[in-house]
């Protein structure tokens, strides 16, 4: 795996590659170098860094092209631009277009360093070591750069008080998204608390989330604050917001505006200071179309939404997830798991996983709970999955396999005619017997009373 670099320096000069590398690596930063912007990109699809330093002129790809392909990749991802004297007006028009800065050639290694450290501060990267970096999101495994990229928005959205949607499908990891946004947030050290709403019925929804007081209703033997209340001060996780009942849509809506809640019985109001982040599988714009959730809410809650993508579409991240996961239930079951077979991490990365990371997790405990072994061997990790032998399915044997089926249904349809079933494929006769004897199929086993 390749480390991340804090800053990737582009320019055709090797002099300026060597005197800002090492004013930048004197100062603590670690620093990747490309001479152009073409491979720049190839070094940031590899690792990307937290902050791009280029030259404006370049050949092929200038630093104004380079920035925008960056852009579409990492929105937030600060970049500063090189300019010479005569290319100054250039460099003020590119941060219009949203380049971080720009400094005049020859440059001030002062004024680097100065530049640098505010685009990783306000990036929300100034200083993060690795380990300091890994702490805010525990469990969250990302090596593609899809899922750092959107770490790097939650991260700079914990810092504001912003209500945040996760969409994802389930197993994803929205739960554990929403306690890193948390923890990288000043609400840190207040409580996380987290309600899903799918779970809880209806009638004892409103009570869970706003509480509720004694004699209310049959069964409120006590005064309970509610989880808005016990949240005070932290942050309160909504999951599969989109189960919510309409009705309970309207008193949260009234919450979130009014920022107190009034709990069931209760005659006066209490006010409220937490974070809200919700989440939920469902797609929650069609319910609006479809006029299951209320559109007011979900633009109140969805300030800033985040996309968590399925394992199946971050397939580079499966073996990070594996040895996390191995790690983890090696030790809960005390043995000496130490690896997969590479023909099992191929199955694996192959997999479907309809069921995401909470899938994967799933598969990895099952087979080191069943490992006898230091490796584990393909078969086990074939079991827990309950897949076919082979991983990808190859062109030819999906195209084979699709003939195969397809000829046996003209058969079936046909009852057997040869005749009628070439017509049907749009065939002449004498080529679709070949076809029918490349898959050793007998016409004849399909006329009425062939025996089955």
């Amino acid at each position: 795996m390749n480390e991340a670099p804090d800053i990737l320096i582009v320019d055709d000069d090797p002099d300026i590659h060597k005197l800002l590398a090492m004013r930048l690596r004197a100062a603590g930063y670690t620093v990747a170098a490309a001479e152009s912007g073409e491979q720049a990109l190839t070094l940031f699809a590899l690792a990307r860094p937290r902050l791009v330093i280029t030259d404006l002129k370049m050949g092929g790809m200038d630093g104004l092209a380079l920035f925008e392909a960056i852009q579409r990749q990492a929105p937030t991802l600060p970049v500063i631009v090189l300019t010479a004297h005569g290319t100054i007006p250039d460099a003020v028009e590119a941060t219009k277009r949203g380049v971080f800065g720009f400094i005049p050639k020859p440059f001030d290694g002062k004024a680097v360093l100065e530049q640098a450290e505010r685009a990783l501060r306000l990036s929300g990267a100034a200083g993060a070591a690795p380990e300091a970096d890994a702490a805010w999101r525990t469990g969250i495994v990302a090596v593609g750069p899809a899922l750092r990229e959107l770490l790097e928005r939650a991260r700079l959205v914990a810092a504001t008080d912003a209500s945040v949607f996760i969409a994802g499908a389930s197993g994803t990891g929205k739960e554990l998204l929403a306690r890193a946004i948390h923890r990288a947030s000043p609400r840190a050290g207040k409580s996380f608390v987290a309600i899903n709403c799918a779970a809880i019925p209806e009638h004892l929804l409103e009570s869970e989330l706003f509480g509720h007081r004694k004699g209310a209703f049959t069964g409120a033997t006590y005064d309970h604050p509610g989880l808005f209340q016990a949240a005070a001060g932290g942050t309160v996780f909504l999951d599969e917001i989109g189960d919510m009942p309409l009705p309970l849509q309207s008193k949260l809506l009234r919450v979130l505006q009014e920022r107190q809640v009034r709990p069931v019985g209760a005659v006066q109001v209490v006010p409220v200071d937490v974070r809200v982040i919700s989440a939920s599988h469902r797609d929650i714009e069609a319910g609006l179309q479809e006029g299951w959730f209320r559109e007011d809410l979900y633009y109140r809650l969805n300030v800033v939404g985040l996309n968590l993508p399925p394992l199946a579409a971050r397939r580079e991240d499966i073996p990070a997830l594996v040895s996390h996961f191995l790690r983890t239930f090696a030790e809960r079951y005390k043995k000496k798991v130490a690896a997969l077979a590479p023909e099992a991490l191929e199955l694996l990365i192959a997999a479907p996983w309809p069921g995401n990371i909470r899938q994967l997790q799933n598969v990895i405990e099952q087979a080191v709970a069943l490992s006898t072994g230091e490796l584990v061997p393909a078969p086990l990790i074939q079991s827990a999955l309950r897949a076919e032998p082979a991983g990808w399915t190859s062109l030819d044997e999906a195209r084979r396999d699709f003939e195969h089926d397809y000829l046996v249904r003209l058969l079936r349809l046909t009852g057997g005619s040869v005749a009628q079933a070439a017509r049907l494929a749009q065939r002449n006769r004498t080529e679709f017997y070949k076809l029918l004897e490349r898959h050793d199929l007998d016409p004849k086993l399909f006329k009425a009373g062939a025996g089955g």
